[in-house]
């Protein structure tokens, strides 16, 4: 989830200028430089039952986030989406532009010309977003746990399951 919309949000903020260009790099790092815990009080808060978003996602379209198995998507997706974005602009950031105007002196739409020139070019940079990303959603603790609690056998995740082993002391049954 965080790969398309971190490409998306980068292509997109790169069409803004000025204050909108800072008003949203600045709202999409957000989860970055936030506390995890911060992030999924946040989360629980918009996705709770009692809350009146987290009501209508449950009551009109049956989607529940707290305490499900989609918390944990959710949560994990938020916390590393700031990596994937990041990274991303950058990449198309450092793109010569002078390869897209001659796409565009070759007739081709700009969906052809992300697709066909700016994907490839900016590829290092995306893969590199990518293993971060996955990597930062793997070991995702704080907002996983706010969300989506940690029950075992529906919502525990590997980061989780790892506290609980050294909480317990439980070091055979970690193998």
């Amino acid at each position: 989830v965080s790969f398309f919309l971190g490409i998306f949000a980068a292509r997109f903020v790169m069409g803004r200028k000025g204050k909108a260009r800072a008003f949203w790099d600045g709202f999409l790092t957000m989860p970055l430089v936030l506390p995890p815990t911060v992030a999924g009080y946040i989360l629980l808060r918009t996705f709770s039952t009692r809350r009146p978003f987290g009501r209508f996602l449950a009551n009109s379209l049956g989607i529940q986030a707290v305490h499900t198995w989609l918390g944990c998507v959710l949560a994990a997706t938020v916390i590393a989406f700031p990596l994937m974005y990041r990274t991303t602009r950058a990449a198309f950031e450092q793109m010569d532009i002078n390869l897209i105007h001659a796409g565009r002196t070759l007739v081709m739409s700009e969906l052809k010309i992300f697709r066909k020139i700016i994907i490839p070019t900016a590829g290092p940079g995306i893969a590199s977003g990518t293993i971060l990303t996955f990597a930062r959603a793997m070991g995702e603790y704080g907002a996983t746990t706010m969300i989506a609690g940690n029950i075992a056998g529906k919502t525990a995740t590997i980061s989780q399951q790892i506290a609980v082993v050294m909480k317990d002391g439980d070091y055979a049954s970690a193998g």
